[in-house]
């Protein structure tokens, strides 16, 4: 009996053995499937990852987009896309042309020395005053303040000519104008903060919305192909008087003489 009753306790045992066995290949099973699984959604997460990521480095970026967009131009301006701006109601014939960049720390200096000057004689009818202005150095340094800039004193000449005139003399400020290695112009901030100390910009509700709206960026884009495409510009700033090119002066009287040079009386 005793016998027996063994044999079918190893019988016995062995089934649940055999059970046991099947149980954990089944559970082994279920970890390969979801092990699996796991894996093909992992694949498919990276995939998905690059996918987004090249479609995101071929998305256009925002300026990108502005250069191939409807151009909104700017009132007192002229010509095609508006990007001909020329002021003042002088009675004859001359005009100054300036070409400058937003971020040029030479055009800062030009501003800071002689911009009065020019100013005033625009101011006074001796000759109209003409501005090119360009973007290069977002380019060559990295960044979009001086298409942000650019932007804004699109704005600036939407309010009026005097607006843009003293809104460009305050950028070029000592106070205002940033290391050419910074991007301050890239913020929209920044560029308020400045216009709010010119009389006709200061808390204008329309300027400010168009600044932060990006209202003229195509304009400013427009605009800097203008000046890639300007003969006999090779730097900022370039002056023009009558279409040709003089060196740039340093003070006022620098500037009477190459007015009188070039043969400019009221």
């Amino acid at each position: 009996m005793s016998k027996r009753n063994s044999q079918a306790a190893k019988t016995a045992a062995r089934e649940r053995l055999r059970q046991e066995r099947e149980r954990q290949a089944k559970r082994d099973k279920a970890k390969r499937q979801v092990v699996v699984a796991c894996s093909i959604v992992g694949v498919l997460a990276i995939a998905g990852g690059i996918g987004y990521a090249v479609m995101q480095m071929n998305e256009p970026s925002g300026w990108e987009k502005a250069a191939d967009a409807k151009v909104t131009a700017p009132a007192n301006t002229s010509g095609k896309n508006g990007t001909t701006v020329t002021l003042g109601d002088s009675k004859s014939d001359h005009v100054v042309h300036l070409y400058e960049d937003p971020r040029c720390p030479g055009c800062a200096s030009f501003e800071q020395g002689v911009g009065e000057a020019v100013n005033k004689g625009m101011e006074d009818g001796t000759y109209k005053l003409s501005f090119t202005i360009g973007t290069f150095l977002d380019g060559n340094l990295g960044g979009e303040g001086s298409k942000n800039a650019l932007s804004a004193l699109g704005a600036a000449l939407n309010v009026s000519p005097e607006a843009f005139i003293d809104y460009k003399t305050a950028l070029y400020s000592a106070e205002h104008h940033p290391s050419e290695s910074t991007d301050e112009f890239a913020k929209d901030d920044y560029l308020i903060k400045v216009a709010d100390t010119v009389d006709a910009l200061k808390n204008n509700k329309k300027f400010q919305d168009a600044v932060e709206k990006g209202t003229y960026d195509a304009w400013a884009m427009k605009m800097s192909d203008s000046f890639q495409n300007a003969e006999g510009v090779d730097s900022t700033p370039t002056i023009k008087i009558n279409d040709k090119v003089i060196e740039t002066p340093g003070t006022d009287a620098e500037w009477q003489k190459a007015l009188k040079d070039a043969g400019v009386t009221k």
